[in-house]
């Protein structure tokens, strides 16, 4: 089996890659991507040792920061979906639509939860504010989008990078509802939990992962092994029977009924789901610090 090393995000990662930590293979998601990219720590990816790569959705790898010469990648994706409110039905009473109003409603405070890093949390704040992506590195914005995450923290109880905090939190009905990925949910109602993943009306926070090699990579051959077995067909039947998130294989969806992946809030047409949300854009490391160095701030109660 691999080994692992756990990151509370994928800043913390990075940043520990650029003090010189090596790795084989690591998992960024589409916005940070050209980031990186730049700092010079990762190789290209040569697709042709890939087997299952004829298969990834072309979509999903013509990303930002992703294109290379040659017909080579940075990042093979590897799984896609949506940031939104899991909530317990029978705890949480929602007055009109599902909106991101719900982390911020204030008959539930210290009964909330959200995801510890700004990558989620910071982007679904500028969903409450209003935000255009297009505009989220404005003056304007960044403060409009602080603004709403200081009125949001006295509400929670708890901010955490462990989705199974979250999760035995709802469980137990400690949370009413919390920031979460599309497996929470999934998970919870796999064991007869009354929770619901949001449709929110103001729309989801949405994303692609995947799989970049390190430019020292000790192992590269194990390296493409890893990325090729996560590219399989098996993978992505679990990916998406298991945990409620997209694949990037194609042909993993021809394991699901339509009425299956509606129900998990999928499509085999990734960017229909994509693009009805919120899509994740890369932004520059000097505005990454600043939101994140903010957020810390906000969380510590400043």
């Amino acid at each position: 089996m691999p080994n692992f090393a756990i990151f509370g995000g994928s800043e913390e990662a990075l940043t520990k890659m650029r003090g010189g930590f090596v790795v084989d293979v690591s998992h960024p998601c589409n916005q940070a991507l050209p980031r990186w990219v730049s700092t010079g720590l990762f190789q290209q990816i040569d697709t042709s040792r890939l087997s299952n790569w004829g298969n990834v959705i072309p979509e999903i790898i013509d990303l930002p920061g992703n294109a290379a010469d040659g017909g080579n990648v940075w990042m093979a994706p590897f799984d896609w979906g949506q940031t939104s409110v899991t909530y317990r039905t029978d705890l949480f009473e929602v007055e009109g639509e599902e909106s991101w109003d719900m982390l911020w409603d204030k008959r539930y405070a210290g009964k909330l939860g959200s995801l510890a890093s700004g990558a989620d949390a910071w982007w679904c704040g500028a969903i409450k504010a209003g935000v255009d992506f297009d505009d989220i590195a404005s003056d304007e914005a960044f403060e409009k989008i602080a603004a709403v995450m200081r009125e949001q923290r006295p509400l929670i109880r708890v901010y955490t990078d462990d989705t199974t905090t979250l999760e035995q939190a709802l469980s137990s009905g400690e949370l009413t509802a919390a920031m979460t990925w599309n497996s929470s949910a999934v998970l919870l109602q796999s064991e007869g939990i009354p929770v619901k993943f949001a449709k929110p009306k103001e729309g989801a926070l949405t994303w692609v992962c995947g799989v970049v090699i390190h430019k020292d990579a000790p192992n590269v051959d194990r390296a493409y092994d890893v990325i090729d077995s996560l590219l399989s067909v098996q993978t992505g039947e679990f990916m998406i029977g298991e945990w409620g998130y997209g694949h990037s294989n194609i042909k993993a969806f021809d394991k699901f009924d339509e009425a299956t992946l509606q129900g998990l809030g999928l499509s085999k047409r990734p960017f229909e789901i994509l693009e009805a949300g919120h899509f994740q854009q890369p932004q520059t490391q000097e505005w990454e610090t600043r939101m994140n160095e903010t957020f810390e701030q906000i969380k510590a109660g400043f």
